[in-house]
């Protein structure tokens, strides 16, 4: 128990500034001025542990406290980091009371800290990094990850139409778009051959499902990317929208899924924990959706493919020096064994 608090520490809070994430305090300072409602400086700027991505920073004020999502600097993959894509669905989603942060402004000027950014609320709660909660009680267990798993449905029920999103995804099958985008954004890093990987970029593409529905997906749906309320178990906040956009939501619920095959759930003692069994988490989610669940097989290879597609663009970073987090070399040696992964989903799948 001990091991997994100190992990929740670890990742969580924040630290000074790392000088390679250095910005403009003082044009930050003039920026907020003019474009945050109710700001009032002097401006202390702080950087979060956690997130490898876009770096993300804590901004204090005297009255308040504000969050700042920003690109990295140096050369990016195309279409990565995009945090005006962020802001939109945070600010779209935040109008129908679904929990994330109120987006206060958005600046693609780069001339203000070297590049585009976002501010928005900084919601105080818990976030909690071992997916086995061992600071919690089993009762609150179950609460949280059903509060989890009813958010997740929850996002899938809303008509990307109806509340100003219809222009956030692209039309035609979601999983041979992703497909197509992780197997180029492989490319553009790529930094050794993996068997495994060029089979699967051959495979997946021949065996897409059928497209059901579309929804808001949000890409990396998981425990770590949400802050829970500081005293109830229940989902204060989503964060971390960058892979977000209109698809199918089977990719977020068979994501979902996919997290008890993985370190932190697949050997522990879920029943002892009171942490729903995958199958308890998939009725959870049908029981708002009135979804079937599909064989995940499939699902699972593709998930672990792109996963391997983000690792492998992390190891780009770091031969490109733009990874923004010291995690970031322990994400990267984890594509080998992703790929493989999903290759042994792909053959149950019927893979050759």
């Amino acid at each position: 128990m001990a091991e997994g608090v100190r992990k929740d520490e670890e990742f969580s809070g924040t630290r000074p500034v790392e000088e390679r994430h250095r910005i403009d305090e003082a044009r930050l300072d003039g920026w907020m001025r003019g474009n945050v409602d109710g700001y009032a400086g002097p401006l202390t700027v702080l950087q979060f542990k956690g997130g490898q991505s876009n770096p993300t920073y804590r901004l204090d004020t005297p009255r308040c406290s504000y969050v700042m999502r920003r690109k990295p600097f140096g050369k990016l993959l195309p279409s990565a980091h995009a945090v005006d894509r962020e802001f939109k669905v945070i600010a779209a989603l935040r109008k129908q009371g679904f929990p994330v942060a109120k987006a206060y402004a958005l600046c693609t000027d780069d001339a203000v800290i070297g590049a585009a950014f976002y501010i928005m609320s900084m919601e105080e709660g818990r976030v909690f990094w071992d997916p086995a909660l061992p600071s919690q009680s089993g009762e609150a267990r179950r609460k949280i990850f059903t509060s989890k798993i009813e958010t997740l449905a929850r996002l899938h029920q809303y008509d990307p139409d109806q509340i100003g999103l219809s222009d956030f995804g692209k039309p035609g099958n979601y999983f041979a778009r992703q497909v197509d985008r992780w197997t180029k954004q492989y490319r553009a890093s790529e930094t050794q051959h993996i068997p495994e990987v060029e089979k699967l970029i051959e495979w997946l593409p021949r065996t897409v499902p059928e497209q059901k529905r579309v929804s808001i997906v949000h890409g990396d749906y998981r425990l770590d990317n949400m802050i829970f309320h500081a005293t109830e178990p229940r989902v204060q906040a989503v964060l971390d929208w960058e892979l977000s956009t209109l698809g199918d939501p089977m990719a977020d619920f068979t994501y979902l899924l996919m997290q008890w095959t993985m370190p932190g759930l697949a050997n522990a003692d879920l029943a002892a924990l009171n942490i729903p069994s995958m199958e308890e988490a998939a009725a959870i989610y049908c029981g708002v959706t009135g979804e079937t669940v599909p064989d995940l097989n499939w699902y699972f290879s593709y998930n672990l493919f792109r996963l391997a597609g983000i690792t492998q663009g992390i190891a780009g970073r770091i031969r490109d020096g733009t990874a923004a987090s010291a995690k970031a070399l322990e994400s990267a040696k984890r594509t080998v064994p992703l790929s493989q992964a999903s290759w042994d989903y792909a053959q149950k799948a019927g893979a050759k």
